[in-house]
């Protein structure tokens, strides 16, 4: 039995904030050495859009009388605004994909909000789904949640059959921005966006096969990547460490011969666009062609790193050349990476 991705959808919010982020960010370092350091970074980070589910005018993050005003919003505030606006982008991204058939399982993947009901029963009720579907939830995995999301999808279609599951991924991670004058989370809040995919994941019909999965955690790596929850919402640390080791790791023998295989390179590479610095680490690190990974960097300029859903998007444009092989890939809290084989799946 072959579980593939049949269709794939995306959706993000109408606010493009990226410049009013830049411009806040370089507020908050005004009259410090890092400002110019800031500038630099932010010109050369390959993102040019990312899209927030917060209004223009709460976008600018520190001018008006909104979500960001005076006084940082609490957790509980910004819990209150994704039990409103996640939903609402979930079912954005699954009407984009059609007539969704008699969904069986229901497999959702969100790190940056917790609500109960969780997302899954808002979303399962809201489309109408039976009260028998069976639903995962994937939560606060950070950026490979989506892997585990489609693994968890491939490992039901393959013990049964008939199973036609949704996958989400639904994030919101613009609701966790923190006032700061320290350079490092304000690059770290540079490069996230919001964003949701959905997919129909089943064993029959044309699509994108899922297939044996890949991973690799890397030793005294755990403080590299970190979300804690903090008073005032989730807060990130993004080590600039990251790409130097992931590039390391690659290199190494063991962990390229599971990447790349044993025999031939993937004709496709789906990898997570966590931003520019990571894309050219695994670049170099697998010693690829300058266009190998064009469908991730294109993600990351037009949307930045969505988290969970950024590999999503990626595998949506993949899915249109219909390669005969491939490897996804996306890096996470572990430091780990998490992955898959994909390739081309004929009807059947």
């Amino acid at each position: 039995m072959i579980a593939r991705i049949n269709r794939l959808a995306t959706a993000v919010p109408d606010c493009d904030f990226e410049q009013d982020y830049r411009a806040w960010a370089l507020r908050q370092l005004e009259g410090r050495r890092e400002a110019k350091l800031y500038a630099r970074m932010a010109e050369r980070s390959g993102i040019d859009h990312r899209w927030s589910v917060l209004s223009e005018e709460d976008a600018r993050l520190d001018e008006g009388d909104g979500f960001y005003s005076a006084e940082a919003p609490s957790t509980a505030r910004r819990m209150e605004m994704y039990a409103e606006e996640a939903p609402k982008l979930s079912l954005a991204a699954i009407g984009k994909l059609g007539d969704l058939g008699e969904i069986t399982h229901l497999v959702v993947a969100s790190c940056t909000g917790f609500v109960a009901p969780g997302i899954d029963q808002i979303v399962a009720r809201r489309l109408g789904l039976a009260d028998d579907v069976e639903r995962v939830l994937v939560g606060f995995m950070g950026c490979y949640a989506a892997v585990t999301a489609l693994r968890t999808a491939r490992h039901i279609v393959r013990s049964e059959p008939q199973a036609r599951v949704l996958v989400l991924t639904i994030e919101l991670s613009t609701l966790h921005h923190q006032e700061t004058v320290d350079i490092e989370p304000l690059l770290a809040g540079a490069q996230f966006g919001d964003g949701a995919a959905a997919a129909i994941v089943s064993g029959s019909g044309e699509g994108l096969a899922i297939g044996t999965g890949l991973t690799a955690a890397l030793e005294e790596s755990d403080e590299l990547i970190t979300w804690q929850i903090g008073d005032t919402g989730f807060h990130m640390r993004l080590s600039g460490e990251v790409p130097v080791r992931i590039r390391a790791a690659l290199k190494r023998d063991d962990v390229r011969a599971r990447v790349l295989g044993k025999d031939d390179k993937p004709a496709a590479y789906a990898v997570h666009a966590g931003g520019r610095s990571i894309l050219d680490a695994v670049a170099d690190g697998l010693d690829l062609d300058e266009c190998a990974l064009d469908h991730s960097r294109a993600v990351l300029r037009d949307f930045g790193n969505m988290s969970s859903s950024t590999l999503m998007f990626v595998l949506e444009r993949i899915m249109r050349d219909r390669p005969e092989s491939g490897v996804a890939l996306a890096f996470g809290p572990g430091l780990a990476m998490e992955g898959f084989r994909f390739g081309r799946c004929d009807a059947g």
